[in-house]
């Protein structure tokens, strides 16, 4: 027998002519009780397949949800041991109390202190009771033999004075004649009129160029074959408008009365410029070289006296309201690291003979 696939039924075809789509489906009822019965049999159970007919043609269409529920499925929530409940807010207690479910907020991060630490008015000091510090002949003698290889006119001896000092104070800048010169081949021009008494003077006391225009030109020219420079006060004027403080003032050559390089007579200068050494606080250090690498341990120990002693002399011509205190010597060489001195010649408990240092 023919049959229809009708829903969950299967309707012989004869029958199924018979029907009109049109009408309601209230009349797949009239079906015979057996044919149901026995197709039940094989699908479903009687009453399931009823319920079934039942649900497609009695009950009327569900209306789609169009709000949530206010009441929810309890949700059990397993807490560890140290839980702590959040503590509501007056927000979130009001949605709360209306059935609404107040968001839970993301923890706001800490924020971060940005605030700018004050900038040090002095520069940083160290504690020295624990630093190893040296006598003056064990610090030579350490030197000297980072030393060996070297040349040794190439490498010379440097002293470095770490002073207290604010950072936006006057600087100690002096020049001083030591009793061992360093250098004594320096290169000295002095810049006053070419035919005045003053530029013959400069000749005899050892000055390599004397003149004006023809030093102002070579500056110009970028020949700087000069080591130190004194102008003479009757050409200061010229020299201000030939413009050499672009190029002479960068390299620290620039003549000034402050720094005792304009003067009315240079050959008195002259005599303390050759053999003489300058010195300039940078950063809280004064540094300058103190000796060649062949001198002997009374030599260095003369130098460092003289110079610690004139240093001592600039820092108490200061004014009252600025103190600069001394706080540590600090003995190097061209290729050696630094060796803090104690301020002692020779330790007492060591067999170094300071003759031993005298040859190299």
């Amino acid at each position: 027998m023919v049959g229809v696939n009708f829903g969950l039924m299967v309707v012989p075809s004869g029958t199924y002519r018979a029907l009109d789509l049109s009408k309601n489906l209230e009349l797949c009822a009239a079906f015979d009780l057996s044919q149901q019965l026995a197709l039940s049999t094989i699908m479903a159970t009687h009453a399931l397949c009823l319920a079934q007919l039942s649900r497609l043609s009695l009950s009327p269409a569900k209306q789609p949800i169009l709000r949530i529920p206010r009441v929810s499925v309890p949700i059990v929530q397993v807490r560890h041991k140290g839980f702590k409940p959040r503590m509501l807010s007056k927000a979130e207690k009001a949605l709360a109390a209306n059935g609404i479910r107040p968001v839970m907020q993301k923890p706001k991060k800490a924020v971060k202190d940005t605030k700018k630490r004050k900038a040090r008015t002095s520069y940083r000091q160290y504690d020295l009771k624990d630093a190893d510090q040296f006598s003056l002949c064990d610090a030579m003698r350490y030197i000297r033999a980072f030393e060996v290889g070297q040349p040794p006119t190439s490498a010379k001896y440097e002293v470095h004075v770490k002073l207290k000092s604010l950072k936006n104070g006057p600087v100690v800048r002096n020049r001083l004649r030591l009793p061992h010169p360093v250098k004594t081949d320096i290169r000295i021009c002095v810049i006053c009129p070419p035919d005045s008494k003053y530029a013959e003077s400069a000749r005899a006391a050892g000055a390599t160029l004397v003149g004006e225009d023809e030093i102002f030109e070579a500056v110009k020219d970028g020949r700087i074959e000069f080591d130190r420079c004194i102008c003479q006060t009757d050409s200061l004027a010229k020299m201000n408008k030939a413009g050499l403080g672009r190029v002479l003032g960068p390299r620290g050559l620039m003549p000034s009365a402050k720094t005792g390089t304009v003067v009315k007579d240079p050959s008195l200068v002259l005599k303390d410029l050759i053999g003489g050494s300058e010195y300039r606080e940078r950063l809280g250090v004064v540094r300058m070289a103190i000796g060649q690498l062949g001198f002997t341990p009374e030599e260095m120990q003369r130098n460092v006296k003289v110079f610690i002693e004139a240093l001592k002399k600039d820092l108490a011509q200061l004014s009252d309201k600025i103190n600069k205190e001394l706080v540590e010597v600090v003995l190097s060489s061209t290729n050696s690291p630094g060796f803090s001195l104690n301020g002692e010649f020779r330790d007492l408990n060591s067999n170094l003979d300071p003759r031993d240092l005298s040859t190299l």
